[in-house]
């Protein structure tokens, strides 16, 4: 594993606060009643329902975490998401400069269904996501190749021991080993159920699944044979609530236990309710501001670092974010490691803004369009709002602006895909504490294919793919924070976004629930969570 060099360790000081906040609250609590105790249920108000069970598909926050409590993977950070520790493999090494990987497996671990977990498991697992001919490939594959892509061969070495063998050395293999895609499934129930597995998931998780609902509504149930110990509760419901104030409102009256999807005007409601837990932690994630560089004007550099100029980001924190975000400098927030520091943001300078575009050749500004995000996400709580606000800004520094709002949010990421966009609003959020996750993804030119573009600035710069390709290919930590230092100097320099700002995340709970594993990327956890009597 790679050495903890100081944003590393950055990252594992603000999750360890926040479970030392989690841990605190438990241990007051026990100086009054007795726990942990055994039994009852956690209901949990989600903004959404789950579409799928099978880790090969999932991509939505609904869906994963579902995912991530009936399923394992090999490895998974610890409580401090800062670390990799032993999951269902108890030790991993490599060798051949990071390209051979040789891990060993816990014994002993069935799978809900009694089967036993073994090196074949694993196998079949990583293959039905990266061979499409493979009997099982999924039709709708999820984020396999954020991780797969990069694997050559995956074999079993006797019962206990597998080899991932890596078309090239790809540093940040290891942590994207630890995403809820990567969970390991029984060969028995896909083979059972084939394309209906979905439906009908089996893992070797803390909680085995019991019932999905036709509205998404699933539940699942304690897994007495847990290879740990076994969960406290004896089930925890997700329950779809897509209206927030409803969803609020079930939490407030005692209908549910658990609540995610909270909107900035909610906060204070919540913090006057003496009966509800908030618990806030830094966002993994950035919501930006793309410009399609691939069209006219944006270009144009000059261009780029106008609308930059042009953007008030403090108003919007402050106003619209409600001083629960922070603003956004470079494309991935500053509590993951590399993330350099002596950047400084362009300022808001609307005369500088104009300057440039006359320097550009738009002394009159221009015409554009700006697509409006058709749902809240927890990077972009109030779209509408903050759509209008840019269009302020930029309008003010004339460059008038014609707003698109016509889809839902199925379409707008087909066709940001696409590239149809002029400027667009997107986000990003993190699946593990790697800055190749958000750089390489959001705006390396092999991400910026039309279609399936990840990289919707369709920013295609040499230079910067070189120091990407570099620092993925080396295991020295302090080589890739050097590499990423530089590429964040291209961007800033380059300006092919607007990095807007990085979300809190944030859960609220009642009281009486004790000891949820807290998760920034929103997966948070029960099996270790009791109830209060």
């Amino acid at each position: 594993m790679y050495t903890n060099l100081k944003k590393q360790v950055l990252l594992q000081k603000w999750f360890v606060v926040a479970a030392v906040c989690g841990w605190l609250l438990s241990s007051v609590a026990a100086t009054v009643f007795a726990g942990p105790n055994t039994g009852g249920t956690v209901i949990w108000g989600r903004s959404g329902g789950v579409n799928t069970l099978d880790p090969a598909k999932g991509v939505s926050a609904e869906s994963l975490t579902v995912i991530a409590t009936i399923y394992e993977t090999l490895v998974r950070y610890g409580d401090d998401f800062a670390t990799l520790e032993p999951s269902l493999a108890l030790t991993w090494e490599s060798t051949n400069n990071a390209k051979d990987w040789i891990f060993r497996l816990r014994k002993g671990v069935r799978f809900h269904d009694g089967r036993p977990f073994n090196a074949q498991a694993v196998v079949f697992s990583f293959m039905r996501q990266m061979d499409p001919r493979h009997p099982y490939f999924p039709k709708d594959i999820g984020y396999a190749t954020y991780i797969f892509d990069q694997v050559q061969t995956v074999q079993a070495l006797g019962d206990h021991t597998v080899k991932i063998s890596l078309k090239k050395p790809y540093a940040p293999f290891l942590a994207g080993l630890s995403i809820p895609a990567a969970g390991i499934v029984s060969p028995a129930a896909v083979k059972k159920w084939g394309a209906q597995f979905e439906d009908h998931p089996v893992g070797t998780g803390p909680f085995k699944f019991k019932q999905k609902g036709d509205d998404g509504e699933v539940i699942v149930e304690r897994n007495p044979a847990y290879w740990q110990a076994a969960p406290h509760l004896d089930r925890v419901i997700y329950k779809p609530i897509t209206d927030n104030r409803k969803r609020l409102l079930a939490l407030s009256t005692g209908a549910v236990d658990v609540m995610d999807g909270i909107t900035p005007a909610a906060i204070r409601r919540i913090q006057r309710n003496k009966d509800l837990q908030l618990v806030r932690i830094p966002g993994l994630n950035i919501g930006y501001l793309a410009m399609n560089t691939a069209k006219r004007p944006f270009d144009s550099v000059m261009v780029r670092r106008a609308v930059n100029h042009a953007i008030n980001k403090k108003n919007l924190i402050k106003f619209l974010y409600q001083g629960l975000a922070i603003p956004a400098v470079n494309p991935f927030p500053p509590v993951i490691w590399g993330f350099n520091e002596q950047i400084a943001d362009y300022p808001y300078d609307p005369q500088e803004a104009v300057k440039l575009l006359r320097q550009a050749g738009y002394p009159d500004g221009f015409t554009t369009t700006l697509w409006q995000m058709p749902v809240a996400r927890f990077y972009n709580p109030e779209p509408a709002r903050i759509a209008q606000i840019v269009k302020a800004n930029l309008e003010a520094v004339g460059i008038r602006v014609q707003l698109i709002s016509s889809w839902d949010w199925k379409t707008y990421l087909k066709k940001g895909k696409a590239g149809e966009h002029e400027m667009a609003f997107f986000g990003w959020g993190a699946e593990y504490a790697d800055p190749d996750y958000f750089l390489y993804n959001l705006l390396d030119q092999d991400n910026a294919v039309k279609g399936h573009a990840s990289n919707r600035a369709f920013f295609k710069h040499t230079g910067l793919h070189k120091l990407l390709i570099a620092a993925q290919q080396t295991a020295n930590q302090a080589e890739r924070i050097r590499l990423y230092r530089q590429a964040q100097h291209i961007i800033k320099q380059q300006a092919p976004i607007v990095p807007l700002a990085h979300m809190e995340q944030f859960l609220v709970f009642h009281r009486k629930v004790r000891n949820i594993t807290i998760d920034p990327r929103e997966y948070h956890l029960f099996h270790k969570a009791w109830i209060e009597q």
